[in-house]
């Protein structure tokens, strides 16, 4: 069976054969299945919402269920201060990006398990299968940041010029997501304890990053170590965007954005090398 990755061309056959150890990115292989891709991402979305009588309403039923919780527990009950702004649009404005990385990298993280029977039949470049629900959840994300925008609008808050910075905000939410989702589905292959841990991975995940409560409320001189965790600088990032609650923490988002891109590097590179055993315990 072909799994990876050395390809030998002749004039009439390609040899496809295995290169132990540390594998190096492959790009132009990437780019070259792109085709691929784009019907991988399509799959996910359809999945979610085919035979579904709520259909993308699940999008906004998520996040707004959340914060309505949120609000009442942490916001009213426990008191969470929220930087002066109504708790309710302060919650919801870090459930958008969050729900984003948590589903991302739920999907992520069992992709490999789902398309097993895929991936014992055809070569393609691995890689592929955990991205495409990272791009995937995209579309979830585009409904929630429109009913961001509608909130921002009710609760009459005035965003800033900080939301130029959304693009770069967005790039690091889901090279963070693919990273994680990289590295969980890779492990998960060979433990499947990650799968059932899964859940309680990302609930802790999510009490480590300021949903229900702001970054300030981190003591100064834990702020950079606590913004390794990349959801901090895009969370605060989309709160001083939308609602002006601080100036922009670029240092957060400085650190955030290099651990992204390590958690993208390093999980790809972990996933090129357990690659090969994928179809033998998929």
């Amino acid at each position: 069976m072909a799994t990876e990755t050395q390809q030998f061309v002749s004039k009439d056959w390609t040899i496809l054969k295995n290169r132990p150890g540390w594998q190096a990115l492959n790009l132009r292989e990437l780019w070259q299945y792109r085709d691929l891709l784009y019907f991988l991402v399509w799959r996910d979305i359809k999945s979610r919402y085919a035979q579904s009588v709520l259909g993308v309403g699940w999008a906004i039923i998520q996040p707004v269920f959340n914060m309505l919780v949120f609000t009442i527990i942490f916001g009213n009950l426990a008191s969470v201060s929220s930087d002066g702004v109504p708790y309710a649009i302060f919650n919801f404005a870090a459930l958008v990006p969050w729900t984003y990385f948590a589903n991302a990298l739920s999907g992520a993280a069992t992709s490999l398990v789902t398309s097993s029977s895929m991936i014992s039949k055809v070569y393609f470049p691995r890689l592929l299968i955990p991205l495409a629900p990272a791009l995937g959840k995209l579309v979830d994300f585009a409904i929630a940041m429109a009913i961001l925008l509608l909130l921002v609008v009710w609760f009459q808050v005035t965003p800033n010029l900080n939301v130029l910075a959304l693009p770069l905000l967005v790039l690091i939410m889901v090279l963070a997501a693919s990273g994680a989702g990289m590295w969980l589905t890779a492990l998960s292959i060979q433990y499947r304890d990650i799968s059932y841990a899964l859940s309680f991975i990302i609930q802790m995940l999510m009490y480590a990053s300021p949903v229900v409560y702001p970054a300030s409320s981190v003591p100064a001189q834990f702020r950079l170590l606590y913004g390794i965790n990349p959801m901090v600088g895009v969370i605060e990032g989309f709160r001083s965007a939308f609602l002006s609650t601080n100036p922009m923490p670029w240092d957060l988002i400085l650190v955030a954005g290099l651990s992204a891109l390590f958690l993208s590097v390093s999980g790809a590179f972990y996933f090129r090398r357990m690659e090969r055993i994928f179809a033998d315990v998929a």
